[in-house]
């Protein structure tokens, strides 16, 4: 770990009271996303990411949601929901294990994907310092072996090398598609987490990609699921 990062990780990680939640809790809050029961580990890691998150984002705003139960519902509960969908077994996928989440912010969706996957290789993108700071020391304290961090932008990432390419939750929505489906390997595919007003904007990518139908997130009114597969060249 360089200097700078462990002066972040002690200012900000080091000297806080840890009130970790109760995952009794939180697996109630999380049953109307799931298709499959979470085990008692990836509750209590669950349980270990967001006592973690809590703390580094009085200093950082790593999120602007700061309510336990709407940080278990609206964070995770939506990338769990995803991250069942993609990966039905929860032993990853033979066609896709090499994972990248493109603006990966406090982690999520790809450290949800992570727990719920453990085989697959994750990559997380994000190019604020901070926040790959951050994401490094959650991946320390999951013990995610397989998990790193591309602290940098997007663009600079080697094309056509993801199998499966995650995106959640971006303000400039076409230009992060446009970056993030050069990503994907031929054959591979993209995952969105988006508002429905925004699949209208797939259409540009239907010569790329065959969509799925998309799948509506649980709790939501106007947030869904898109899955693209990559066409042959």
């Amino acid at each position: 770990m360089q200097a700078l990062e462990l002066l972040i990780v002690a200012a900000v990680g080091g000297n806080l009271p840890s009130s970790a939640m109760d995952v009794s809790q939180i697996s109630e809050l999380l049953k109307p996303f799931l298709r499959q029961p979470l085990s008692s580990l990836q509750l209590q890691q669950i349980s270990t990411y967001i006592d973690l998150l809590l703390r580094w984002n009085r200093k950082l705003n790593l999120t602007a949601i700061r309510d336990e139960e709407h940080i278990v519902t609206r964070h995770f509960g939506e990338s769990i929901f995803a991250a069942q969908y993609i990966f039905p077994t929860g032993s990853g996928h033979p066609d896709f294990p090499r994972v990248v989440d493109v603006g990966s912010g406090a982690g999520f969706p790809g450290l949800p994907l992570k727990l719920w996957a453990p085989q697959i290789k994750m990559t997380l993108i994000e190019s604020t310092q901070k926040k790959a700071t951050f994401l490094r020391e959650a991946i320390r304290a999951l013990s995610l072996a397989g998990t790193d961090v591309f602290a940098d932008r997007a663009e600079k990432y080697p094309p056509a090398s993801a199998d499966l390419v995650i995106v959640r939750a971006v303000e400039h929505f076409e230009s992060t598609l446009q970056i993030a489906s050069r990503l994907v390997a031929n054959y591979g595919r993209i995952a969105l987490l988006i508002g429905e007003s925004q699949k209208s904007k797939l259409v540009a990518k239907s010569d790329e990609f065959s969509w799925s139908q998309p799948a509506a997130i649980p709790l939501s009114s106007a947030r869904i699921l898109q899955v693209g597969l990559k066409k042959r060249p």
